[in-house]
Parts: C-alpha cells; structure tokens; sequence
C-alpha cells in the first residue's frame, strides 16, 4: 500500500481490524492521525488510543476499538478528502452524515474537529472523513 495517504491507511487499518473483530490495532505516529483519534474517542467511537514505541523505536498509535454486543461501534469509515483531490466545506456547507446520526471529522484553522463543532465555531476547512 502506497503511504501517500496515511490517514486513509489508518482508516482502513481500523476497518481491517474491525473486520476480524481485533480489539487493538496499531499505526505510524502522526499529529494528524493523533488529533482524528482525539475526535473518534470524543464522539465515542473508539475507546481510546496511546503511543507506543516499537522494538525498532518507532512510534506508533495503539487504537482501542469499540464493539457493542459484539459488532463495531463503527459501522463506517470513509475517507473523503484525498490527497489527489482536496474536498473543502465552509461552516454552511459542512456536510451532515446519516441526517448528524453520523460525523464528519474537519481539519480547520483551529484544529480537527466534529462537523458540529465546526459549525457551532462557525469555521469551515477539510473535510478529512466521516464516521457512522
């Protein structure tokens, strides 16, 4: 798998691991990646997440998913703005996943944050993906 995407590979490392009903799993270190977990983990999707540092000394984010009664809390996981095509949204245009049963994860001026708390600090920026 290319790394030109590395958000898009944790979402679908967690898709994976999810899939075969893992109840951690493990990606490079980022900022970026950090501050989605920060949001998945507000919103309540996952349990939570903490670095780790590999035999080789690499840093790498341990997610701890969430399952209730034994299915993922995540039902969804979709990258929305890639690196070969940027999707933008100011605060109007934010768009709401599932009727807002759903979030949208929005990288702004003031950080990554919910669509909602991007509407309600009324600032638009990337749309990086959405949850359900």
């Amino acid at each position: 798998m290319s790394m030109n995407d590395p958000l898009g590979d944790m979402l679908t490392r967690i898709r994976n691991a999810q899939m075969r009903g893992k109840s951690t799993v493990r990606t490079p270190a980022s900022k970026l990646r950090a501050w989605v977990l920060d949001v998945l983990k507000a919103e309540g999707y996952i349990r939570g997440y903490e670095q780790v540092t590999t035999d080789a000394g690499h840093a790498e984010l341990e997610i701890s998913l969430k399952y209730f009664e034994g299915a993922p809390v995540i039902r969804e996981l979709a990258r929305v703005s890639k690196p070969g095509r940027r999707v933008y949204a100011g605060a109007k245009e934010l768009p709401s996943v599932r009727n807002g049963l759903g979030v949208s994860i929005v990288s702004t001026p003031k950080g990554v944050m919910s669509d909602a708390a991007a509407r309600n600090a009324n600032i638009g920026g990337e749309v990086l993906c959405t949850v359900f």
